[in-house]
């Protein structure tokens, strides 16, 4: 601890002002030893020693006499040059910023979330986990939004939807009883489709455009276990559409489907009235309780990334068919945080070739 030599007040860490450098010069002007300057201005002998060797620069003394011209050299102590050298040393100070280092990464995480609309945390976790750069310019997550919210990138946090729509609900207790009874409660859903132990349990939902009845909708299906998504265009949101894109589903999966789907869990929709019946035969369906959407969390997190490309309020009977399977296709080769910063699609295919190996 730093103290002066008649009281114990601690002055460590206190950088010399600039008015104490000017103090200095004016004592040494008045001829104050080192040893009385420090105890003049509360500080150790020793820093005014440093001070006055780095602030002390070299005058020239220019006289005539008899006509000759004498130059002498002394030596003085300057507080300005004193000032210029602690403020040079300042900028050599602290931890250089990862973003100062290279623009390697920054580069690569601007196309990646403008362009293939990553997330931040997708864009750290899959540049560490496959070691595209040296770890030492890669920052954490935490810190990449910083650099956004401070200019670095050119990304802008208008860029990042989910960043801008998240919103903190207060969860009620309890549920509120269900008016219309489609089929058997999710309360009675077997506890390893809750924990996603096991392959083949899917949350079947909707999203809608801007919510006309002569507008499209989409249905979507998402694995649990491994996010994958289906999304499947239909002409509208009723029962009879919904049933035709589950028939349609089971012809694609051929005899695969009873291994692929074990079991759905749906909302109470009027639109799936009818899916209990579709699927009796190969898989059990369970139904959520009303205003529960938690209860089917992978679907409304897996429509967050749909709305990067449909966002709420566009007609979905304007986007093609082409353009819903280029959305299903970045989804399931999205990389996730939840499955190491591997994709869906790579995790599913692993999963059913285990189940198929099980079976």
């Amino acid at each position: 601890m730093t103290q002066t030599h008649d009281n114990t007040v601690s002055l460590k860490g206190k950088h010399l002002s600039y008015s104490e450098r000017c103090q200095i010069a004016i004592l040494k002007k008045e001829g104050y030893s080192n040893r009385q300057v420090a105890k003049v201005l509360g500080r150790v002998p020793q820093t005014i020693n440093n001070e006055i060797d780095r602030g002390t620069i070299t005058q020239l003394k220019r006289q005539t006499q008899n006509g000759k011209v004498y130059d002498t050299y002394y030596s003085v102590y300057d507080a300005d040059a004193g000032q210029a050298f602690y403020e040079k040393q300042r900028l050599n100070c602290g931890r250089r910023p990862k973003w100062a280092n290279t623009n390697a990464f920054i580069d690569w995480a601007d196309d990646k979330m403008l362009n293939e609309k990553w997330s931040p945390d997708v864009v750290v976790g899959f540049a560490r986990k496959h070691e595209l750069f040296d770890c030492a310019i890669i920052p954490g997550t935490t810190a990449l939004y910083q650099w956004i919210d401070r200019g670095i990138m050119r990304t802008k946090n208008m860029d990042l939807l989910e960043k801008l729509s998240r919103k903190i609900k207060a969860v009620r207790p309890g549920h509120r009883p269900n008016k219309r009874v489609l089929g058997t409660s999710i309360e009675e859903r077997p506890k390893e489709v809750e924990t996603r132990e096991t392959f083949g349990h899917w949350e079947i939902d909707t999203v809608v455009g801007n919510k006309t009845k002569s507008d499209a909708v989409l249905l979507t299906l998402a694995e649990r276990q491994t996010r994958f998504e289906v999304i499947l265009k239909l002409n509208g949101k009723d029962t009879e559409s919904v049933d035709q894109a589950v028939q349609q589903l089971r012809e694609r999966a051929g005899a695969n489907f009873d291994q692929l789907f074990k079991t759905v869990t749906s909302d109470n929709g009027s639109e799936f009235s009818g899916l209990h019946d579709a699927l009796q035969d190969v898989a059990d369906v369970y139904f959520s309780h009303p205003y529960a959407s938690w209860e089917r969390g992978t679907s409304e997190n897996q429509h967050k990334l749909i709305r990067r490309f449909v966002p709420k309020g566009s007609p979905i009977s304007e986007v093609s068919e082409n353009q819903i399977l280029r959305i299903q296709r970045w989804m399931n080769d999205y990389p996730r945080k939840i499955l190491g910063y591997a994709t869906p699609h790579d995790t599913f295919v692993q999963a059913f070739k285990q189940e198929r190996l099980v079976a």
